[in-house]
């Protein structure tokens, strides 16, 4: 072969070779992008599969009813019943039932002081009537402790003797009582987890529950 035949052959070849990564580099351009769609239209669902698995929510309808008939925020509702349950109820060893794990004894006190007079003990299977039930118990007790959270929680899970108690010895200590200061570390934990999810539910669900 010639000299001039040799040098077009290599010719050739490089721009065999230029067409290979010309046509390799626009089909990974293609597969680029068409990954970067799919990213985007699969991301609300991944993103809602993994709120539903972490931070769950159901009966949005009545926990904003409940709320505006209560004056609360339905992040509250929302993060009581993520404590209590993580919205898959099912009755306690102690008997507290429904999503916002009411005692029997504490829904007749309730059913009595709210002017119900039909309230029956399976009512309290009842999503609707358990979230009202509990959202009742929230307000009176946030009424009670003077709009504080953190004691109205201490209550819902302890109990009111509890949270006077330990509120009278931090007053003879000198000092307010904070969510540290909550002897039991049920109620503590319970106090502060619900303060965490309030905060989230509020951040994921704002227009499922309302704020826009």
């Amino acid at each position: 072969m010639s000299v001039a035949g040799a040098s077009g052959t290599a010719a050739a070849r490089r721009r065999a070779v230029v067409r290979r990564r010309r046509r390799n580099w626009m089909i990974a351009v293609v597969v680029f992008a068409a990954a970067g769609v799919l990213v985007v239209l699969t991301a609300p669902l991944f993103e809602k599969t993994i709120n539903q698995f972490t931070l769950p929510l159901a009966y949005q309808d009545v926990i904003r009813e409940q709320a505006a008939d209560k004056h609360l925020d339905p992040a509250l509702i929302a993060a009581v019943i993520y404590a209590e349950t993580k919205f898959d109820p099912r009755p306690s060893a102690a008997g507290a039932q429904g999503p916002m794990q009411i005692m029997p004894a504490t829904a007749e006190y309730l059913a009595r002081r709210s002017g119900a007079t039909t309230f029956t003990l399976s009512d309290l299977g009842n999503p609707q009537i358990n979230i009202a039930y509990g959202s009742y118990l929230l307000r009176y007790l946030l009424d009670r402790y003077r709009g504080n959270t953190m004691l109205a929680l201490a209550a819902y899970n302890a109990g009111e003797t509890n949270v006077d108690r330990w509120l009278a010895s931090a007053r003879s200590a000198g000092h307010p009582l904070t969510v540290a200061d909550i002897p039991f570390p049920e109620t503590r934990d319970y106090v502060q987890k619900v303060l965490d999810a309030q905060r989230a539910y509020r951040r994921t669900y704002a227009t499922q529950l309302g704020y826009h």
